[in-house]
């Protein structure tokens, strides 16, 4: 039974990790079964247990570098810095990271708003079931609002939601409808060279385009993510960008 266990604990350890490359997995396995060896002839910790039976094996893990998505890197920390600077009353936030927006629930209360209910629990951070198309939020009642990385998607059926081409549109719309008069939204999407659907992964978009659906906002910052760097400026040609832009509702 033990040994049953131990070989489910590598199946579930190593799938993921190396899907079914058997050669890879007995590669890395051999100098795996040689470190635990090697560390069994070493001076004995009694202070801990140690047996096969209890293998863990991560071969994943040694890498030169911190591996990081940059993407969610910069956008995530980016977001967080000017919710800081800014120092809303409260904080709203649709479909984004919800450890980000967990961290940031420490420093600003925050309210997360999903289609899917988060099950976890934090002081500070409060959620409501809702759709990013119908937000459940009068107009005009928000001071301090985010969406990152969470409009491109909408409408494409990926995380559930119901089909539709104009998704994105509406999802912007009903962003700057909640958002209070010289209220703050930060938004992220992937900018491109053209409006793009990679269907039903999600949407790109031009800049110029981004700047109409927030016609009624003031541009206050944009930067750009490009590979492993964050620049104030756009590459108009480039189809591998992603846009961080904070917007300023004006008074009507």
């Amino acid at each position: 039974m033990r040994l049953l266990r131990l070989f489910y604990r590598f199946y579930i350890l190593l799938r993921p990790q190396y899907g079914w490359n058997i050669i890879a997995i007995l590669y890395r396995m051999t100098g795996f079964s040689f470190e635990y060896l090697q560390y069994r002839r070493m001076e004995k910790n009694g202070n801990f247990d140690i047996s096969v039976y209890d293998w863990y094996p991560c071969l994943t893990d040694k890498t030169e570098s911190t591996p990081l998505d940059p993407v969610y890197f910069y956008q995530d920390t980016w977001a967080a810095k000017k919710i800081f600077e800014m120092k809303p009353e409260h904080h709203y936030d649709v479909g984004s990271s919800a450890k980000t927006i967990g961290i940031i629930s420490q420093f600003v209360p925050t309210t997360m708003v999903d289609i899917r209910p988060v099950e976890l629990k934090l002081e500070n951070l409060y959620f409501t079931k809702g759709s990013i198309t119908a937000l459940p939020f009068d107009d005009g009642s928000i001071g301090s609002i985010s969406s990152l990385c969470v409009v491109e998607h909408i409408g494409l059926g990926r995380y559930g939601d119901p089909l539709d081409q104009f998704g994105s549109e509406k999802a912007i719309a009903e962003l700057v409808r909640v958002t209070k008069p010289n209220g703050n939204i930060y938004f992220t999407v992937p900018v491109e060279s053209q409006n793009r659907t990679y269907f039903n992964g999600y949407r790109s978009f031009t800049v110029s385009y981004i700047h109409k659906l927030f016609n009624h906002c003031e541009l206050i910052e944009q930067k750009f993510i490009y590979g492993n760097a964050v620049t104030d400026q756009h590459d108009s040609i480039s189809d591998a960008g992603i846009g961080l832009f904070m917007f300023r509702k004006m008074k009507v």
